[in-house]
């Protein structure tokens, strides 16, 4: 059976951390072993000590201070082993229900990257302002680098562990999502994309992402389209 190295970094989730570990624990996908790491990015809530319970099950990696998401990644992917990476964010916005839907375009070999599509699934309806945003720098996306894609900012990615022996990532937070899309496509890489379901929170309810980070996504994609 081949592995699957499932990377879910944390920062101050302790509302959801419990409920996302238990069905990423609990999901079934035929054919495939888990590796589950949390990496939990300098929590200062309660977080950390809600992980306590999950370290018989999982790895969990803790890290002194807050880096970001992108840092986290970073780090979490000096430890993955498997065949596969798959990338599950630490709240309830996607569903590890979806797993077998994002591996299955695997079993071709030509597949090497698949990303979970919020707009080609069914979805709860989310801020407006916050979806013609991800809509627009996915569309940037597909000017500079010459695809088709629908969701470049998806928290869904999986791909081959192979594909990070060619790429290094420098993002901290949330330029993760930019960095990784331009420098597989700049290397040639072609993304398969899959429709998933989505639960989009407010900010109320702990959501994170910014308009700044917007701004930094475009500039993102510009700086990688002509530098390594």
């Amino acid at each position: 059976m081949k592995t699957l190295s499932i990377l879910i970094p944390v920062f101050n989730e302790e509302k959801t951390i419990d409920s996302v570990l238990e069905h990423v624990v609990n999901v079934s996908i035929p054919k495939w072993n888990k590796e589950i790491i949390v990496i939990n990015d300098g929590s200062s809530d309660l977080t950390k000590n809600k992980l306590k319970k999950w370290e018989k099950k999982i790895r969990i990696i803790h890290c002194d201070k807050n880096n970001g998401k992108g840092a986290s990644l970073v780090k979490g992917f000096q430890f993955a082993r498997g065949d596969i990476i798959l990338i599950q964010d630490a709240d309830l916005e996607y569903d590890p229900a979806d797993y077998n839907t994002l591996l299955t375009p695997f079993d071709n070999e030509q597949v090497e990257i698949v990303y979970g599509s919020r707009f080609l699934g069914p979805h709860l309806s989310t801020m407006y302002v916050y979806a013609i945003g991800n809509k627009f720098v996915t569309w940037v996306t597909n000017v500079l680098y010459n695809t088709n894609i629908t969701d470049m900012e998806t928290g869904y990615k999986a791909f081959r562990r192979k594909i990070l022996d060619n790429i290094t990532i420098h993002a901290k937070r949330f330029d993760f999502e930019p960095e990784f899309t331009a420098k597989v496509l700049r290397k040639n890489h072609q993304i398969y994309e899959v429709p998933i379901s989505y639960f989009g929170r407010t900010f109320s309810q702990g959501k994170k992402l910014t308009w700044r980070d917007g701004v930094i996504a475009l500039f993102t994609l510009i700086k990688y389209r002509f530098i390594s």
